[in-house]
């Protein structure tokens, strides 16, 4: 099969030819139909992430269509076209049994921990435990998104911050976790401010309908959020994972505020410092999040596919899998507006 590869950190991906995956025991092997190019495949892609070994093949956005079945799978035949969260159950666990599959100590990451989804075909584990029949007339490019960006962001709405209709919210950052936080929230009836570096993306939120935008350059992004709430923002989603974005989340909620770190912080990022005076002083309850439970789908696509919400501006570029290089160094500055999906495997 038609991979690209990663054999040194930066360096470009090798368009390689791959053996084909064999089907797990309990897992299926997809042929991919769409894989997206996400900030974390830029921080497998830095030598960031201490989870991934070299060579490697990236990719754990993806959606595709079962072409083997390993023993002891049930619910999947050749032929079914699936979608799976990034973050693969176990589903035998205590955690699985209590619904917490994104906490399963057995979890399997592919594109971190095991081969990722640039390529033409994908082994799956846990198949039973994780896939989700992909709705006939969902496009794969956008169903890609629901493996990681959107149901990340879904979790943290209403798994993490349960925001309620009328409340606001505060997205930092507008790449695809952070808009697809802010799609979902005015899907909810929340009222969104969108905070971004990049005016160009700014611009592009406020066109898709984001109530208000505040450009974090100025000197104090959280005044400038609490002066356009009345007091404060009831919810702050964080979605880059830097310092620089998690300080003013925290310090823009009103009392009794909830925020949520999407953001992975990674490098100089994994320790920073808090403002715990405004926790304790508002009485701030802080989450963290990564990922969403597979059990978590159906209302998810049941919100999508009824209209509640359109996210088709989330994907800006379909390329091909040998431009992936390219939309990965993308990351290395403020990405453009929208997220680029790999849709074909031979280019």
């Amino acid at each position: 099969m038609r991979a690209a590869r990663l054999t040194a950190w930066r360096a470009p991906l090798e368009i390689a030819d791959l053996p084909m995956p064999d089907a797990p025991e309990g897992g299926v092997v997809l042929r991919v139909l769409a894989c997206g190019v996400c900030r974390s495949d830029w921080h497998v892609w830095t030598g960031a992430d201490p989870d991934v070994s070299l060579p490697h093949v990236p990719g754990h956005e993806y959606c595709g269509e079962v072409i083997a079945v390993g023993a002891g799978v049930t619910r999947w035949r050749t032929g079914d076209r699936v979608i799976a969260p990034f973050i693969l159950a176990c589903g035998s666990c205590p955690d699985c049994a209590q619904g917490h599959q994104t906490i399963c100590a057995r979890q399997a990451l592919p594109g971190f921990t095991h081969a990722g989804a640039f390529a033409e075909a994908i082994a799956v584990p846990f198949a039973d435990a994780n896939l989700t029949a992909l709705p006939e007339n969902l496009d794969p490019a956008l169903a890609a998104a629901l493996g990681c960006r959107v149901t990340t962001a879904w979790h943290a709405l209403t798994g993490r911050a349960a925001v309620q209709a009328g409340e606001w919210v505060a997205v930092f950052g507008t790449g695809g976790v952070g808009l697809s936080a802010a799609l979902l929230a005015r899907g909810l009836g929340a009222r969104v401010i969108a905070v971004d570096i990049a005016q160009e993306k700014l611009d592009h939120a406020k066109a898709l309908g984001i109530d208000a935008v505040v450009n974090a350059a100025q000197p104090d992004p959280a005044a400038a959020i609490r002066e356009i709430t009345g007091g404060g923002a009831d919810v702050a989603i964080e979605a880059l994972g830097v310092a620089q974005t998690t300080v003013p989340a925290l310090k823009c909620l009103r009392k009794l505020g909830r925020m949520v770190q999407v953001g992975m912080p990674a490098g100089d990022h994994t320790t920073m410092p808090i403002p715990m005076d405004a926790v304790y002083s508002g009485q701030l309850a802080v989450f963290g999040t990564r990922g969403m439970p597979s059990w978590r789908y159906p209302p998810l696509l049941d919100f999508v596919m009824s209209g509640r919400v359109d996210l088709t501006p989330l994907v800006a570029r379909r390329i091909g899998l040998s431009q992936a290089t390219e939309e990965l160094a993308v990351f290395d500055g403020p990405a453009p507006p929208g997220v680029a999906v790999i849709t074909d495997f031979a280019g």
